[in-house]
């Protein structure tokens, strides 16, 4: 229950810190968020409870290949708002975005071998 707590903890520090900074410069904001912090702890927690190499290896993989879809939504979000259109709306339909392109990449991940 400690670790759970703990990796919460530091979890939400590091969107309360990417929140805080983005306030004051947006770049460097997105510069915080855009680092695999998230990706590297879930590795680190993922190796320590498993000690499995091959699941950190998958983990590493599938992370990898889930990135790649969701870069669209940080295109379209913000033409979104530049036409106009509400942050909600933008925000909702950059996911909904990413949906469709997770899943797209599900099953032309499973043509090439990749089970994700």
């Amino acid at each position: 229950m400690i670790a759970l707590l703990l990796r919460t903890a530091l979890s939400g520090l590091i969107v309360a810190v990417v929140a805080i900074v983005a306030r004051r410069n947006p770049v460097a904001g997105a510069l915080i968020a855009s680092l695999p912090l998230v990706s590297l702890l879930g590795m680190i927690w993922l190796w320590r409870d498993s000690n499995d190499a091959e699941r950190v290896a998958a983990y590493s993989l599938a992370t990898f290949c889930y990135v790649i879809p969701s870069l669209p939504m940080f295109v379209l979000i913000p033409w979104i708002l530049r036409q106009g259109g509400s942050v909600a709306g933008a925000i909702g339909a950059g996911c909904m975005l990413t949906i469709i392109l997770y899943l797209l990449t599900t099953v032309v991940a499973a043509r090439f071998g990749v089970r994700l």
